[in-house]
C-alpha cells in the first residue's frame, strides 16, 4: 500500500512541473508509485479530490470523484 501522503506529493509535483496551463494523466503519478500501477488508480483518483487540482475530460472540467473513463489533472487556477 503506497501512503496517501506519497500519492499526494506525487500528484502535487507532476502538476507544478506541468504549470497551471498543462495537464497530466493520474496514471502518469501512479506509473511513478510503483511498477505494478493499474491497482492504484482508484486510490490516486480518491486522493486528486482532496487536492487543488482539477478533473477535465475532453477539456470540460469534471468531478473527480464521479466521473467515468480517462480523465487528465491540472493545477486549479
Amino acid at each position: 500500500m503506497i501512503p496517501e501522503e506519497a500519492i499526494a506529493a506525487t500528484l502535487m509535483e507532476l502538476a507544478h512541473r506541468r504549470g497551471p496551463r498543462a495537464s497530466f494523466c493520474p496514471s502518469e503519478a501512479a506509473r511513478l508509485l510503483s511498477p505494478d500501477w493499474r491497482p492504484l488508480m482508484a486510490e490516486v483518483r480518491r486522493v486528486a479530490a482532496d487536492l487543488p487540482l482539477v478533473a477535465t475530460q475532453g477539456g470540460v472540467a469534471v468531478d473527480v470523484r464521479s466521473a467515468k473513463g480517462p480523465i487528465r489533472l491540472r493545477l486549479a487556477e
